[in-house]
Parts: C-alpha cells; sequence; structure tokens
C-alpha cells in the first residue's frame, strides 16, 4: 500500500510551499509472516496420521516493490530570497503533475492487492544533482528508477550506473537511446527515428507510389529525420519506390516539375521544422496543388505549431505520426480525468496522463514478476496517451516504437484508420 497525508492541492502562483510535501517519502509496511514449524518424521513404532482434511494455506502477502521517481522540482526556489524562474516553474509543474499521475496508477493498482514503496527525489533540472543522486544507496536498489526527465540530467545520472542491473526510464524525452549507451534504459517516449520508419512503412505499404519527393530546408538537423525514412523504404520497396531529395530556396519547385504526376498522387516529404522555411514552401504546394494530386508527410511536431494553417494542411492532405493522441470522448479517459479531478482538483495535463500510462504499466508489471522488469518486448499496452510496443536493442535497451499515423480532416488531426 501507499501511505499519504493528504492530496496534494492544485499548483499555481505563490501556492508553492504547500509543495513542500513532495519531499516526503511514501513508505507502506508488509504484514508479517508467522514461522511454519517443519513436519516431525514419524519413528519406526509410530504410524504416521493421515489427514484427510487440510487447512487452506494462506498466501503469501505481495513483494513490496520499490520506485524511486526522479524529478525536477527544484525545492531549492522556496528558499528565503530565492524564487522560480519561468523556466524553472514550468520544469516544477511538469514534475507535479507527471508525479500525480504516476502516484494515482500506483494507488489504483495498491486497490487491487499490490504493494508499493513510492520514493520521490528532487533533481532540482540539474545535470549536476542528478549525478549526485546516481550515488544514493536508496535509490541503487530500488526495483526501477523513473527519471531524470530531461537528457542531461539523465545521461550524468545513467554515466554513474553503467554496470548497474536495475532498469532506468526515460519517461518524457524523445531522444534517441543511442546517445546514452546504457542497456538498462527504458525508452517510453518513441524517438524521432521511429516516427520516420513509421511513415516509410504506411507509405510503401498503403500508398505504392513511384516517387517520394523529399523537400529539405537545407539545416542538417532535416537528417534526423530523412535517413531513417530513406534506409527504411529502400529496404522495404527493394528500391523500387524512388526517393528524389531537392533543398528548396524560397520555396521553388520548380526542378521537380517535370516529375510530378498528374494521374497519381505526388507524395512530398518535408521534415523540417523551421517556421519561415515551412510557411513559404507550404504555399507553393498549395499552389501545385491546384494542377496536380498532392500528398504531404511531415515531422511529428507540426501538431503543436500554431502557424500552420489548418486549410492549407487539410489542401494537401497533409499526414503526420504521433505518440501524443489522447481520446477525450473515450470511457476510459474520461474516467481517469473524472478521478483525477476529484482527488487533485484540477485538471489533468499531457504530463499528468503519461505519468498515468506508466504508473499502470511498469507498477503491475514490476509487482507480477515479482519486482523484476523483464521481456517487455513481449508485453503490449494500450494507454490513455499512446500505446507501448517495446523493442529490444543491444546497447541500448527497450525502446517504445509505437505511432499513431494521422491525417487533417475536417480541419482537426484525426488518428488514420
Amino acid at each position: 500500500m501507499i501511505s499519504v497525508r493528504n492530496h496534494l492541492p492544485l499548483l499555481s502562483g505563490n501556492k508553492w510551499l504547500l509543495f513542500l510535501w513532495i519531499t516526503l517519502l511514501i513508505a507502506a509496511c508488509s504484514p508479517k509472516l508467522q514461522r511454519v514449524a517443519p513436519p516431525v518424521k514419524p519413528t519406526e513404532t509410530e504410524k504416521p496420521v493421515v489427514k484427510t482434511e487440510s487447512k487452506p494455506v494462506k498466501p503469501l502477502p505481495p513483494k513490496q516493490v520499490v520506485i524511486s521517481l526522479l524529478l525536477p522540482f527544484g525545492l531549492d526556489h522556496l528558499n528565503a530570497g530565492a524564487s522560480y524562474t519561468d523556466v524553472s516553474l514550468k520544469q516544477a509543474n511538469i514534475a507535479l503533475d507527471y508525479y500525480q499521475g504516476f502516484k494515482l496508477a500506483l494507488d489504483s493498482l495498491t486497490a487491487l492487492g499490490y504493494n508499493y514503496k513510492l520514493l520521490v527525489h528532487d533533481t532540482k533540472g540539474s545535470a549536476a544533482q542528478a549525478h549526485a543522486l546516481a550515488y544514493n544507496p536508496e535509490i541503487r536498489t530500488s526495483d526501477l528508477i523513473v527519471g531524470p526527465i530531461f537528457p542531461d540530467d539523465l545521461k550524468a545520472f545513467i554515466s554513474v550506473l553503467a554496470s548497474a542491473r536495475k532498469p532506468v526510464v526515460s519517461p518524457l524525452s524523445p531522444a534517441s537511446p543511442s546517445t546514452f549507451n546504457n542497456q538498462n534504459l527504458v525508452t517510453v517516449v518513441p524517438p524521432l527515428a521511429y516516427h520516420a520508419q513509421a511513415t516509410a512503412k504506411y507509405i510503401n505499404s498503403r500508398i505504392k507510389p513511384q516517387k517520394v519527393f523529399i523537400l529539405r530546408s537545407g539545416y542538417s538537423e532535416d537528417n534526423e529525420y530523412i535517413t531513417p525514412f530513406k534506409n527504411t523504404i529502400d529496404s522495404l520497396s527493394k528500391g523500387h519506390i524512388q526517393v528524389v531529395q531537392l533543398t528548396v530556396v524560397r520555396g521553388n519547385l520548380a526542378a521537380l516539375s517535370s516529375q510530378f504526376s498528374a494521374d497519381s498522387p505526388n507524395i512530398f516529404l518535408m521534415p523540417s521544422t523551421n517556421q519561415a522555411f515551412l510557411m513559404v514552401t507550404m504555399q507553393s504546394l498549395d499552389s501545385l496543388a491546384k494542377k496536380y494530386p498532392v500528398m504531404l508527410f511531415g515531422h511529428p511536431s507540426w501538431a503543436k505549431f500554431n502557424f500552420l494553417h489548418a486549410d492549407i494542411l487539410q489542401r494537401l492532405k497533409t499526414h503526420i505520426t504521433s505518440a501524443d493522441q489522447v481520446d477525450y470522448k473515450a470511457a476510459t479517459t474520461l474516467n481517469f480525468l473524472h478521478g483525477y479531478r476529484k482527488i487533485y482538483h484540477t485538471e489533468a495535463s499531457e504530463y499528468a496522463i503519461k505519468g498515468f500510462d506508466e504508473g499502470l504499466y511498469f507498477g503491475k508489471l514490476l509487482a507480477d514478476n515479482h519486482g523484476e522488469i523483464k521481456n517487455l518486448d513481449q508485453k503490449d499496452f494500450i494507454g490513455l496517451h499512446n500505446d507501448f510496443h517495446f523493442i529490444k536493442k543491444t546497447g541500448q535497451g527497450y525502446i517504445n516504437t509505437h505511432v499513431n499515423m494521422m491525417d487533417y480532416s475536417y480541419f482537426e488531426l484525426r488518428k488514420v484508420e
């Protein structure tokens, strides 16, 4: 069970003094077991007594699972003379929301008979503090470590635990696990390469075009998407889908005009997140779509860009992948939102929903496996925020690869069925 004095109130403005409660460690105790005396072996002169009925054996209580959460609450900003900056306050809000969602999941599992001890530690949003926490024996002996949540902090923390065997969950960052080089890492948010691979698989299996036009912005960041996309589509199509790349300057697509088809969709991929480039190039594509059928595939970050116009995205039949889609009409989502609102007196953010999904998944997995994390690649999960489908890669640990394909229809982003 988890013992808590009071639920956390809504975090707002100067209510941060209430946040000191987070520093308390959440502990629980398991029931004691009575030792059973071993049976006495009968002597030769004694006849063994055969019992026809036996008392039911009392089942052992569930093993207490210890989980450490490493989150950037920044409690040092509550000291006299200190104050939160905009950045540190945003980080602390993320930490609080994630914690509350994670704890609500463990509370739900505890009601089913599971047993947890949740330890909460403040990384202060500092790589140095994260590095220091890696030497804490209480954390090192936990069954599961969740966090730190920022890549630099995680790298500093995990560098100390290179030889440890306890799993470390990266709960919110899509940073590539290859940058950490740790076999015990569990990356929950799919890295960008898996979005690119999913797009290539969709184009190859559902559209089967002869060509894909990649429109480059000229920035090297584009390669983080282009390289895994091209490798995947070349492999899947066995070279039958031609990939044509063009660095676009001021929206000029004239160099490609002779290759456009008037009968079948012209597939364009734009992996850029640069606002100026996207605005100009999309206007050119919108003009092109008046003469040729166009289908556009873009970066998953586009879902959060307010400067992109929904009407243009819809006319271009725009598709993007996403690992951040919540169906707010689903009964399971509504039940969670109601429960969260009732307990914490505030609305659940995306970080609270992610915390709940991950707390439910890892909490149950740990309890069912006596405090061990293993075979994640055989344990899929349907969450409120995203589904989990893990693969295991040598030297990189477990990576969630599940993303949804979305398109713009009825002036909103919808999941492609």
